[in-house]
Parts: C-alpha cells; sequence; structure tokens
C-alpha cells in the first residue's frame, strides 16, 4: 500500500512542480523587462554587470537533487504519519513494519545535511568578505559589488534553506519513531494488563466447563487430520528420513548422557584450579545444551519435511521439541554453574544439598514452562474459547508459583533446622537472602494477579522471571569467564603474559592495567547486553537505543552549535595531539635548543613553560573550534563564570596569575638559593599553581604562588651568585689580636675559592673575661660552594691556631668542687670501720673453727 500511496502521489507532485516553476519563471522574466527601460540611466555601467534578477544561481543546481531527496524521504514520513493516524487500530507486526526503515532514512537526510554544511560555511566566508552594507547616508557600493552581494546573500540563503530542510526532515523521522514507540507500548500495556476472570471465579470454571466438549471435538478433529496425514504421506523415503532423523536424535541424546561426563571429567575429589573449573562449566553447558538443539532441530525438519506436519499441527511440534531444547539447556546450566554433588567444582558458594534443591527447582520450573507453552500453542490451533486459554495460562502459572513457594520453604526449614543443630543463626556475606526476598515476591505477584484475574500478567510475569533468571545465570558464568580466562592470564604470571612482556616490552604493572581495562569494558558490553536481553520483551527494541545513541553520538543541535559525543571525542583528540605536540617541543627546547644558548637554566625553564602554556591554549583553542566554539563564545562564557571564579576559583586563579609573574619578572629563577619563611633551599619547579623548592636535606617544600609575590622571599642569588662566608673565632686574651686577626686573613687569602676582591677580613666583636671573639669574613665566587669553603676555612683556621698557641690545647676534663670537707671526712671515717672490721674477720673464723 505504502509503495501504491507513493506512486500514486507522484502525478500530484509533479504536478505542483510545473506549477511553481511555471510561476518562478514569470516572477524573474518580469522584473527583467524593467531594466532595459531604464539602460539610458544606467548609461556604460549597464553592459558590465547583467541585471540581479536574470543572473543565473549556481547553487540551485548544487542544492536541487539534495532538496529532491529530501522531498522524498518528507513523503515517505507522512505517509507513515497517515498510517498512524488512521482510525484502524494498528497490531504490534503492522506497527514494526512502519517502524522499519526509518533509521536508515534519517541516516541519509543527515549526510545530506552534512554535506550542505561545508558549503554554507563556504558562502557566508565569502560574504562576510565583503564586509557590512553601507549605512545610510554612506556612499553606496558600486553595481558590480552590489551584485555579487545580491548573488552572495542568495547563496547563503539558498545553503541554509536546504540545511534547515535537512533537519526538520529528521526530526519529522524521529517524531514517527517515537509516535510508534508510543503506539507499541500502549498496545502492550493494554494487551498485557486487561482484565479477564480470576481463577477462583466459579463463572471462569463454569464456562470452561461449558465449552470443553466443543473444544475437545475441535481436538479430536485436528488430531485425527494429523493421523490422516500421516498415513497419507507414510511412503518410504518420508519415513526412511523420519527414521534416520529419529536415530540422529537418539544417538545425539545418548552421547549427551553417555559421553559428555567422560568428556568433562569433574572428578569430586579432585581440587581444580579456577581456570580449569570455569573452562570445566562453559565445556558442560556447550556439551550438555548442543546434543538437545540439533536433535529437536532434526527431527522437526525430518517431519516437516516428510509432510506428517498439518499447517495446525506444525506450531504445536515447534513448540514441544523447543521445549524439550530449552529443558536440557537449563539442565545443562545447572549443572555448569552448580555442580551438584561436586562441590570443588562449584563457582558458587553453596552447600551442596542446597545446589541440588536449587537444581531440582529450576528444572521443574523449566518442565512447567515448556507444558504451558505446548498446550497454548494446542489451543491456538483448535481456536479454543476465551475461557479455556485463560484457564490453561491461569493453572500453569499458578503450578510455577506452588513449586516456587514450595522450594523456598524447603530453605526455610533448612536454615531452622541448622540453626537448632548447631546454634543461632550468623548471617553471611552470600546474597541467598535478598534472592529469597526476590522469590517469595515473585510468588506473591503471581498469586495477587491469578486472584485479581489478570492472568495474561502472571503468565507473562511468569516467562519474564524465568528469561531473567537465565540472563542473570548466563551473565554471571561469563563475567567469571571473562575474570579466569583473559584478566587473570594477563594479571598473573602466566606463560602468555611473560610472552607479551618479552615480546612487546610491557612492563608487569602495565599489563595489569590492561587486564583490569579489559575486565572492566568486558562487564560493561555484558551487562547491557543483558540488559537489553531484558527488556526486549517489554517492548524495548535495540533499533530504538542505537537510534537514540545514534542521535547522541552524531550530536544535538542547539542554536549554531552542534553537540556530538563524535564532535567531543574529535575535540578530545585534538586536544591530546596538541599537547602531545607542546610536550615534544618542550623537551627539544630542554634538551637540545636551549643548553645550546648562553641563557641561564632560569631563563631557560621560562622560556620551556611559557611555550608550554602557549601550547596548551592553543590545542584548548583548536578543540573548541572543532566543536564550533569560537573565541567570541568562549569570550561570553568566561565573562559569565567571572563571577564565580572571582568567589569560588579565587585562589586558584591567584596562584595562577602569580606564576605567570614568576615566568615573566623572574623575581626568582629555577636554580635560585632562596629562603621563604623558615625554610630554605633551591627552586626547581614553577607551575601553574606553586613553586617546588629542594631544600638541604634534599626534601621538597611546596609553595603557592602568591606566597612568593605578596610575602617576603630572600633571594641569595638574585644579583649575582657572589656567596659571603662568615666565621666565628675565639682565642686566648693573652695573645696578640693583631697577630690573631693576620693570621685569619692569611687562611682565609690562601684558600683557592676565596675572591680576591673583596679581600678577606677580621671583625673584632667583642674582648670578653678569657677569650678574644672574632668574625672572618670571606667571599666566594659560587653560592653553592659556601657550605663547603665554610667548612675547609675552619679546619684551616684551627690548625694554624693551634700551632701559634691562640688555642691552648685540650687535656682531659676536670671538675673543681668546693665545699665538700665534711663529706670527704665522713668518707674516710667510713673507709677505715671498712678496714678494721675486715681485718678482725680472720681471728673471728679462727676461734670458730676451735
Amino acid at each position: 500500500m505504502t509503495r501504491i500511496r507513493l506512486l500514486a502521489g507522484w502525478p500530484a507532485a509533479a504536478l505542483a512542480i510545473l506549477v511553481l516553476s511555471t510561476l518562478s519563471a514569470g516572477a524573474q522574466t518580469a522584473p527583467g523587462a524593467k531594466p532595459p527601460v531604464e539602460a539610458p540611466r544606467a548609461a556604460p555601467a549597464a553592459p558590465a554587470a547583467p541585471p540581479p534578477p536574470t543572473e543565473p544561481r549556481p547553487q540551485a543546481d548544487e542544492t536541487r537533487p539534495i532538496r529532491a531527496e529530501l522531498d522524498r524521504i518528507r513523503l515517505d514520513f507522512e505517509q507513515r504519519e497517515a498510517a498512524l493516524r488512521g482510525g484502524r487500530e494498528l497490531s504490534d507486526g503492522e506497527l514494526q513494519g512502519l517502524r522499519g526503515g526509518i533509521d536508515a532514512l534519517v541516516e541519509r537526510a543527515r549526510v545530506l545535511v552534512d554535506e550542505v554544511a561545508p558549503r554554507l560555511d563556504a558562502a557566508r566566508a565569502r560574504l562576510q568578505q565583503l564586509g557590512d552594507k553601507p549605512e545610510e547616508g554612506a556612499p553606496p557600493e558600486s553595481p558590480e559589488l552590489q551584485a555579487d552581494r545580491r548573488a552572495r546573500e542568495a547563496a547563503v540563503a539558498e545553503f541554509d534553506e536546504t540545511q534547515r530542510i535537512g533537519r526538520a526532515v529528521m526530526l519529522q523521522g524521529q517524531q514517527v519513531v517515537a509516535q510508534i514507540s508510543d503506539r507499541r507500548r500502549s498496545l502492550f500495556a493494554r494487551s498485557l494488563f486487561r482484565q479477564s476472570q480470576s481463577l477462583a471465579s466459579p463463572g471462569l470454571w463454569y464456562d470452561v466447563a461449558r465449552v470443553l466438549p466443543r473444544e475437545i471435538a475441535a481436538l479430536n478433529r485436528v488430531l485425527g487430520d494429523w493421523a490422516e496425514r500421516i498415513v497419507r504421506e507414510a511412503k518410504a523415503p518420508a519415513l526412511a528420513l523420519l527414521a534416520l532423523a529419529m536415530l540422529g536424535a537418539a544417538v545425539l541424546h545418548w552421547g549427551r548422557h553417555r559421553l559428555v561426563p567422560r568428556l568433562v571429567n569433574r572428578d569430586p575429589a579432585a581440587k581444580p584450579t579456577p581456570m580449569i573449573r570455569h573452562v570445566a562449566a562453559l565445556q558442560v553447558l556447550v556439551l550438555g545444551t548442543l546434543p538437545a538443539a540439533v536433535a529437536s532441530l532434526m527431527v522437526y525438519a525430518a517431519l516437516d519435511g516428510a509432510g506428517f506436519l498439518p499447517l495446525r499441527v506444525r506450531p504445536i511440534a515447534g513448540t514441544a521439541l523447543a521445549g524439550l531444547a530449552f529443558v536440557a539447556f537449563v539442565i545443562a546450566l545447572a549443572e555448569a554453574i552448580l555442580a551438584p554433588g561436586r562441590e570443588t567444582w562449584r563457582i558458587v558458594r553453596m552447600s551442596d544439598t542446597g545446589a541440588r534443591r536449587v537444581a531440582r527447582l529450576a528444572v521443574a520450573i523449566a518442565w512447567i514452562i515448556t507444558a504451558g507453552k505446548v498446550v497454548e500453542a494446542v489451543n491456538a490451533a483448535i481456536a479454543a474459547a476465551l475461557p479455556l486459554t485463560v484457564l490453561a495460562r491461569g493453572l500453569f502459572a499458578a503450578a510455577a508459583a506452588l513449586v516456587l513457594a514450595a522450594g523456598l520453604r524447603r530453605f526455610a526449614a533448612r536454615s531452622i533446622e541448622e540453626e537448632a543443630c548447631l546454634g543461632p543463626y550468623i548471617p553471611d556475606s552470600t546474597v541467598s537472602g535478598p534472592l529469597r526476598i526476590l522469590g517469595w515476591s515473585a510468588v506473591a505477584a503471581l498469586g495477587a494477579a491469578l486472584v485479581a484475574g489478570y492472568v495474561a500478567f502472571a503468565s507473562f510475569l511468569l516467562d519474564q522471571i524465568a528469561w531473567i533468571t537465565i540472563l542473570a545465570a548466563l551473565l554471571f558464568l561469563s563475567i567469571r569467564l571473562v575474570d579466569v580466562m583473559l584478566v587473570r592470564t594477563l594479571r598473573d604470571p602466566t606463560r602468555l603474559s611473560s610472552a607479551l612482556q618479552a615480546n612487546t616490552g610491557l612492563r608487569r604493572r602495565s599489563l595489569q592495567q590492561i587486564a583490569v581495562l579489559i575486565d572492566g569494558v568486558a562487564r560493561v558490553v555484558l551487562i547491557l547486553a543483558a540488559a537489553l536481553l531484558a527488556l526486549a520483551p517489554w517492548g524495548v527494541e535495540s533499533r530504538d537505543l542505537l537510534s537514540s545513541m545514534r542521535a547522541a553520538f552524531f550530536g544535538v543541535q542547539v542554536g549554531d552549535i552542534t553537540i556530538s559525543l563524535s564532535g567531543i571525542v574529535v575535540a578530545l583528540l585534538i586536544f591530546a595531539l596538541g599537547i602531545a605536540a607542546t610536550r615534544i617541543v618542550q623537551r627539544w627546547l630542554e634538551t637540545a635548543f636551549l643548553p645550546a644558548t648562553d641563557l641561564d637554566a632560569g631563563l631557560r625553564n621560562s622560556i620551556k613553560t611559557a611555550f608550554g602554556y602557549l601550547g596548551f591554549f592553543i590545542a584548548a583553542a583548536l578543540a573548541l573550534s572543532s566543536l564550533g566554539l569560537g573565541l567570541e563564545r568562549i569570550a561570553l562564557v568566561a565573562g559569565a563564570l567571572s563571577v564565580g571564579i572571582g568567589f569560588g576559583l579565587q585562589s586558584i586563579v591567584n596562584n595562577f596569575v602569580s606564576g605567570l609573574i614568576l615566568l615573566w619578572e623572574r623575581p626568582i629563577r629555577v636554580g635560585d638559593l632562596i629562603v621563604v619563611g623558615d625554610g630554605e633551599g633551591y627552586v626547581r619547579k614553577i607551575s601553574v599553581r606553586s613553586t617546588e623548592i629542594e631544600t638541604f636535606d634534599r626534601s621538597t617544600i611546596i609553595v603557592p604562588n602568591s606566597n612568593l609575590i605578596s610575602g617576603v622571599v630572600r633571594n641569595r642569588v638574585r644579583g649575582d651568585r657572589t656567596g659571603r662566608v662568615v666565621l666565628p673565632i675565639a682565642v686566648l686574651r693573652s695573645q696578640d689580636p693583631v697577630r690573631a686577626a693576620e693570621v685569619l686573613v692569611g687562611c682565609a687569602a690562601n684558600h683557592p675559592d676565596i675572591l680576591k676582591e673583596p679581600p678577606p677580613r677580621v671583625n673584632f666583636k667583642k674582648i670578653g673575661d678569657t677569650w678574644l671573639e672574632f668574625d672572618l669574613i670571606a667571599f666566594v665566587f659560587d653560592v653553592d660552594n659556601q657550605s663547603r669553603v665554610h667548612s675547609e676555612l675552619n679546619f684551616a683556621v684551627f690548625r694554624e691556631l693551634t700551632a701559634g698557641g691562640f688555642i691552648p690545647p685540650m687535656g682531659p676534663p676536670s671538675l673543681n668542687v668546693g665545699g665538700l670537707g665534711s663529706v670527704e671526712a665522713a668518707l674516710e671515717h667510713i673507709a677505715s670501720a671498712i678496714g678494721t672490721v675486715d681485718k678482725a674477720g680472720p681471728q673471728r673464723r679462727q676461734l670458730a673453727g676451735e
């Protein structure tokens, strides 16, 4: 119908285009007759500059095919909108048909708009070269310039109009997609939440009893037709094909039960590594599912190929065989993750009893869902009445809810038994508690929906519970496989990681970072895929999300600026390349060019840092210009943010400006020896916010740049690098001070690093009771040598003063304490008493022996 409507609309469209072209031609030729009448006033300028209305418009030839294609796309969107506005209620399949192809048309419109954009920019640039029009009272432009201006303005208007039409067409397509999505969601909600009779309603059971004989007769007719079809088509080739398929299915099921356990030997007594455990789980899942799926497909293909399946029986057979494959998949998934009876091979933290119960519960619900789907296919084949369909869906949903409740109750009873045997329950870090809450919530939701009469919602909810559970299990297994097989292989010292290190030169730390990055990306991709699959039954299609992601990637128009993810990525790449080029040039300046000049280290550092700032601003400007943000827009944004900068970022901006002042005025330079507060050391780096000072004990002081500008800083090498050495010296008062000063000056003059001009000198500071105190003052060429020269002068002065007797040699230390005569007499009395006792001791021992 859409194609017919398109063809039917072409004659009217062609007629409209013909009329419009005729009118436009008349509009161009009517004014064109006037200039020849005014030709005498134009004088010689008329032949040189043809009249503007009759000038050719090459830009119209450029945009005509684009306009035609945009019109075709717009006509397609209008037809889809007309179908949506029709009075008939569209089904989900018809809505999907209307949805198909819109993304490609929107993408084509975007390509056309992108083709026009550079032409519009070029036309605007050419028009700007002419400048503004002269104001009133100013001398007019020449006719040639006026004609050129009109032609360029027409080109800008033509391209701008085409671009606006393209954007309008894109917006129209996005609106059609939104309308279709809204209609589908509304249709899905109405069908899902349509209320019927409750399972507890006697009326439902009465209606089923009333229509049941008729439905049984219809089922008998279907089975009879199937039997007649089998008898009629039961020829040797067909029977041989069916027998071969059944034999192949039997072999596959035998291999699944007999050979797979031998191929995947999970010995309960073994202690496998995480890698072996997860690989074995993957093998169990694949080898347990694939044979059943292939067997079901073989049997269905044989039945259909042999002609044994009538049209109404075909969905029943397909559903039944697919259900068998589904049950086999659930069994394999439970065996892979839970590993009942093989605790060392289990990849989840769970007891063996719990694993067995969960596996049995999952398989039981899978059988209930399969049986329910088969019954629904039978009802559809016999066109069963609504009460029978409602009852069938409700009974299977109730059976699943009862089985789930019984399984949860067994877990609760086991917990009570364990508490009675082992003491009070101690919570662990497992997720069994939240899972039980979710399970009981599902049971309550199923029960409430069945009692309230929302049988369709209950059946849908049961399917979603099974579907989301399977997705969660597959997601868990996939994440663990990625973590074990890929991430740990790169992170741990394995053969692959060692080979990568040897061949690529990557460090162990780099491989670990790559492994963590791969793990994060894989988790995000798997979670997004699982989320899309979980939302698919709710009417959320991947192409809708991809369309939204494509729109975000290619941009959203905000005024004259297009904000897009791709533009942001390109801007970031431009900025990164600019910064990288700046760093390369900085390194070249630091290592090659600047060392070859006569500039000092501080000036070289200032040049390198200033070039870094310049490169940063140039890279930022290029990145912003690629986003369509010119310097004038940046100035407006900076003006708007000035208030916030003044309050919230005052200290940061203050330090930044102070850093620029330090680089420009250079009160301190890299390598200078400065004193700031209690800290003294060498300036090692002047950055944007702070300055690094290295002290003499190799520690680093971080000083904000504002402190260096507004505070007091002592720069020992600001004017020159000359340093002063001061030695305090004390000699005996009995010595000649003039001779002592000569000795001190001679020691300083003989040192090779002491400057001759100004010469070293001695200041006589103090005349003490026992000492004469002097200060030896000398100057060194480089302040860096100050500490070393100070130490060497101490050695030389001490040696000369000791040799000259100015400093007496130090004897052993002695301590004279007066006023202790009474104590000394007491000690002598005690000592004499002790001596008397010692002399009487042998006599007493002799008498005791006699």
